[in-house]
């Protein structure tokens, strides 16, 4: 039986030339995505606008997502971005009373601090969990998640380590103090099995261009149904309304579903390439990449450990992403060194950050093994 990759990896041209390890900043382009924007342009060109036809685009890529994270159609709205789906779902909190906290941990993206503390001006305060030894641990949240707390915002994958941390978990202890929990899988969905009825999230939000495999420009957002009624989003635009097509600049009128923390216009060209990416995750199985990229990233810290390198991701599987991040001595220069030699990589926070998808190989992982004993001097 052919391995994921021997399966899927022909799909994907970059291979033909290098080693792509960097799917934690972009994925791979499919021919099924090109083919879906060639679509797209091919339908422009022909017949101009075709607003019907994308926007039931638009709905087959809600649905699409629904079904990867098992959310009720009515939970999900269809966003540009993280930015834009979580300050959307944050501008419909009341922070003005007692429970004006808003807590983070220290490993979100700049979008989630962004976000938290421009609430500052309408009375929020901000408190950030710190983190250690490349975690953020269940006690240090609960230490800070008290009756104030309004929402707390957790990533469920580090962009800078690869650490994994618990959203079950974070939502039982933010719950039992009657805040609500958003969370960041960023870095999860595509290669993070999600399913966010049993993880209990009031939200989550992510985008498509990395393990979705679509482009940058496309962005979900769930939103447990039952708190969408008392959520009125200030942030909010044209595909926000009840009714889209009865054209009223005379009133607010909200979506009654999560389409309400939409904004304008959707954006259709990434509506082809993100049905395609997320198609084609879906025909392989998000259990089944997983299972797969940790087999990989468990090849490449056997032989980083044999290097003596120092790694900065956990090394219990459920403890990390599709993501390892390795310290090293000048992490620009090493990805520097490795692009030389084309291989695919990226950096943060000093790290060399290695992430596997369902196109990687153990080839892959044993040819930039060989490349990092060349560089040896730049690996911690």
């Amino acid at each position: 039986m052919p391995s994921v990759a021997e399966e899927f990896r022909s799909s994907f041209p970059i291979f033909e030339h290098r080693v792509y390890l960097n799917s934690c900043s972009q994925g791979a382009l499919a021919n099924q995505v090109r083919a879906a924007y060639e679509g797209f342009l091919a339908g422009w060109e022909r017949e101009g606008a075709q607003w019907g036809a994308w926007i039931e685009r638009n709905e087959l890529v809600r649905g699409a997502w629904a079904d990867l994270v098992n959310a009720p159609l009515e939970g999900v709205a269809v966003t540009t971005s993280v930015s834009a789906g979580l300050s959307a779902f944050v501008s419909s909190l009341d922070l003005a009373g007692e429970r004006n906290r808003i807590v983070i941990t220290d490993f979100e993206f700049p979008t989630a601090g962004q976000i938290a503390f421009a609430q500052e001006a309408r009375g929020a305060q901000i408190v950030i969990v710190p983190s250690r030894d490349a975690t953020v641990s269940l006690e240090a949240i609960e230490e800070v998640v008290d009756e104030r707390t309004a929402l707390v915002i957790m990533t469920h994958v580090c962009f800078r380590n690869g650490s994994r941390l618990d959203p079950k978990a974070v939502a039982a202890i933010a719950h039992a103090k009657g805040a609500l929990i958003a969370v960041d899988s960023y870095q999860a969905i595509g290669s993070v099995p999600i399913d966010v009825v049993d993880l209990d999230v009031d939200v989550l939000v992510c985008g498509a261009l990395k393990y979705l495999l679509g482009s940058a420009g496309l962005g979900f957002l769930y939103v447990r149904p039952r708190l969408v009624d008392d959520r009125v989003p200030t942030s909010t635009g044209w595909f926000a309304d009840s009714d889209i097509f009865a054209m009223d600049h005379r009133r607010y009128s909200p979506s009654p579903t999560a389409k309400r923390f939409e904004s304008g216009t959707p954006p259709v060209p990434n509506l082809f390439a993100g049905l395609a990416g997320i198609d084609l995750v879906r025909s392989v199985g998000v259990p089944t990449v997983a299972a797969h990229v940790q087999d990989l990233v468990d090849r490449f810290r056997s032989g980083l450990d044999e290097m003596g390198a120092t790694m900065v991701t956990p090394a219990a599987r459920d403890r990390r992403g599709a993501m390892l991040a390795v310290a090293a001595t000048d992490a620009d220069a090493l990805v520097a060194a490795l692009d030389a030699m084309d291989i695919a990589t990226s950096c943060r926070d000093g790290n060399l950050r290695l992430s596997m998808h369902l196109y990687n190989s153990t080839d892959d992982v044993d040819t930039c093994l060989r490349a990092l004993h060349r560089h040896r001097s730049l690996v911690r």
